[in-house]
């Protein structure tokens, strides 16, 4: 049998109870009144964004006006201000746009010399004379002549007939004459007539739309109701010139309490003991899951920064390294603590100032936080070695949407920069080689050509001797002569060895500005040497106006020389004797590119062999190499060119056709170098 309670006990169960329940009911008064007072938030929030929503549209209305408005007047500005069809144009523009009020035009010392007035207006400056109202008009043609562009004027008063006057802002446009100041087109808009196109009609009939001065006086209104005070949104309209403060006041006041609070309490005396609980669980089970996966994506954002071979790098607005990732540490050699100094351990002494300059324009810059190019520059390891990097800089964001500084993504390009390297320098050597191939294939030629200087010398050296045997008065002109002849063609001779010794020694490191006479006539020798073989004429074809490229010499002879090598080898089999015709052919059809042309008259190339004409190591010729189209077609990409082979113009033949950069203009007054 169980013991009786004592009263003790009994009264501190009651006393529990009655607690119990007061909190309970406490909680239940607490609950109602903040899910009251959540309730009127609310829908005060929804009537700010409401009416901050309304406020932006006529903000961007008014803009988008204005702007619309420049526009046409814009139009205006290219009559002459003697056409007759300006005053017709600027009425019709005025009766399109109501709150365009008079148009007028200026010359280049601000005088008015013509102008027409709004025809559904009273005019403008019917009680004041214009020249008493335009100093903020002349200040905005100022402007604008500085700028070379429109500008928005201060706005200023107008007394009008009616006794009221209005606000009016001055659009002050320059007239450009062989692109000089040559006047202004000058419009006046009313800003009431502005506001009455900012909102719509239903919007006019719930809000009052403004715009005000900065101390807050009211330059002109809008809108039906009188705004209460309550709901209110600014807005600022930036016009080249000026600004102007747009405000919208609502009409409506503070939402009523009576239908929140039947809602508030229907809802809290049916669900509330319900809904307090599994709110409190819910949350407690939310706040745990957000701070585990919390915790794991810190981790794992850790573990990630520590895996990553690019450096990271945090600074702060004074760019002192505040952060950086294993990789960035292991690239410069220092750790992170001996990365917290004013000036970072990785900049070389050499360029210390330089980057400290850089630094401060960049960090100091206004568009900087909106750049993500990277930008190349060169760091320094700890034991001294010099490495280039590629830096990728953003802003560095906080919790509340302001920068604290920036991020960086470097990336070590030495080793890149190194294969670069061993590339051009491979790239070279397969390019004198290709010459030294050409050279050997022309061996035959030249042993040919020099037979020829040779024998004659011979011959009138043996004639030389044999006069000075028996000498007489009548032999001196006649020895004259023969050793004449004897330096002619030793000097022959000289020539064809030196253009060969030319063309596999020299090699240019820098682009220069040639005319294309001289890289024709570079490689005319070595060309005639293959022709005079195969019976083949050449023909040059230049403009009576030489133009002139930009290019490497040694690399765009070479390309021409085997051009002309192949077109010749393709005439020496199919092609009649008469037909065999090299022409050599330049143009410039564009300001920017010169065309060189290498045309023949042989079989054509056939579709199969096409495809692969410039694939590397692809010959149709059992001797060839197969890197002559290929290595042409590099150096002209790598001028910034196109090679390419159409049909010749006639029935049969080829034409290849490749484009070098001319010379800009500033370029073409002196020799100048660039690196290739």
């Amino acid at each position: 049998m169980k013991a009786p309670t004592s009263p003790s006990t009994t009264a501190r169960r009651g006393l529990r109870r009655s607690v119990l329940w007061s909190l309970l009911v406490l909680l239940l008064l607490v609950a109602q009144s903040l899910l009251v007072a959540l309730t009127v938030n609310y829908e005060a929030t929804h009537s700010q964004d409401e009416i901050e929503a309304i406020g932006g549209a006529a903000a961007l209305q008014m803009r988008r006006e204005l702007l619309q408005m420049l526009h046409q007047l814009q139009a205006l500005s290219w009559s002459e201000p003697e056409a007759t069809e300006w005053p017709p144009a600027a009425l019709h523009l005025m009766r399109s746009q109501p709150e365009l009020l008079r148009v007028e035009r200026r010359n280049a010392e601000l005088q008015a010399t013509a102008f027409v007035d709004s025809p559904g207006h009273a005019p403008l400056f019917s009680l004041m004379s214009r020249r008493d109202l335009s100093v903020d008009t002349d200040q905005a043609c100022l402007s604008a002549k500085r700028q070379a562009s429109p500008r928005f004027s201060r706005s200023y008063f107008v007394p009008m007939v009616d006794g009221k006057g209005m606000e009016v802002v001055d659009l002050c446009i320059p007239v450009l004459s062989a692109g000089r100041p040559d006047g202004y087109i000058v419009g006046s808009l009313g800003l009431p007539l502005l506001l009455d196109v900012a909102l719509t009609p239903a919007q006019a009939q719930r809000t009052e739309i403004s715009l005000i001065e900065g101390d807050g006086a009211r330059l002109a209104r809008a809108g039906g109701p009188r705004g209460t005070g309550v709901f209110v949104a600014e807005r600022l309209v930036d016009l080249p010139g000026t600004s102007l403060r747009l405000r919208v006041d609502s009409g409506a006041g503070r939402p009523s309490l009576i239908p929140n609070l039947t809602l508030a309490l229907v809802l809290g005396l049916s669900v509330l003991l319900f809904v307090v609980v599994v709110l409190l669980a819910r949350d407690v089970r939310r706040r745990a899951q957000a701070e585990r996966a919390l915790a794991e994506a810190l981790s794992r954002r850790k573990a990630m920064e520590d895996s990553l071979i690019t450096g990271l790098r945090a600074r702060n607005l004074d760019g002192e390294v505040t952060y950086a990732n294993p990789a960035f540490c292991a690239m410069v050699g220092f750790s992170l603590d001996e990365l917290h100094t004013p000036v970072p351990p990785y900049w070389p002494p050499e360029f210390v100032e330089q980057y400290r300059q850089r630094q401060v324009d960049r960090l100091g810059s206004v568009l900087a936080s909106q750049q993500r190019e990277g930008f190349e520059t060169v760091f320094m390891r700890k034991n001294g070695e010099r490495f280039p990097v590629v830096i990728y800089e953003a802003p560095l964001l906080d919790g509340q949407g302001r920068q604290s500084g920036w991020m960086s993504t470097v990336l070590d390009v030495s080793a890149q920069r190194s294969m670069e390297e061993l590339s051009r320098q491979q790239q070279e050597r397969l390019q004198a080689s290709a010459r030294l191939a050409t050279v050997g294939e022309m061996a035959s030629l030249m042993s040919h050509e020099l037979n020829q200087p040779l024998a004659a010398i011979a011959s009138f050296a043996t004639g030389s001797l044999n006069l000075l045997e028996s000498p007489d008065a009548q032999t001196l002109p006649m020895l004259h002569q023969a050793l004449e002849r004897i330096a002619e063609q030793a000097e022959r001779a000289g020539r064809i060895i030196k253009s060969v010794h030319s063309f596999v020694r020299r090699r240019e490191q820098a682009r220069e500005i040639l005319g294309t006479d001289l890289l024709i006539e570079g490689v005319l020798p070595l060309v005639r040497l293959q022709a005079r073989k195969s019976g083949t004429r050449v023909e040059i074809d230049l403009p009576r106006r030489v133009p002139h490229v930009m290019c490497d010499r040694t690399m765009v002879e070479q390309v021409l020389i085997n051009l002309s090598r192949n077109a010749i080898q393709a005439m020496e089999t199919d092609t009649p004797l008469e037909d065999r015709v090299l022409t050599l052919r330049v143009r410039q059809h564009h300001a920017q590119w010169v065309t060189f042309s290498v045309i023949d008259h042989g079989p054509g190339i056939a579709p199969e062999v096409a495809a692969k004409l410039f694939t590397p190591f692809f010959t149709t010729r059992a001797e060839g190499m197969g890197l002559g189209l290929s290595l042409c077609r590099s150096v002209i990409e790598q001028h910034g060119g196109v090679l390419d082979f159409t049909a010749a113009a006639g029935a049969r033949g080829t034409k290849f056709r490749f484009t070098l950069p001319a010379p800009r203009q500033a370029e073409s007054r002196a020799p100048v170098t660039a690196d290739s």
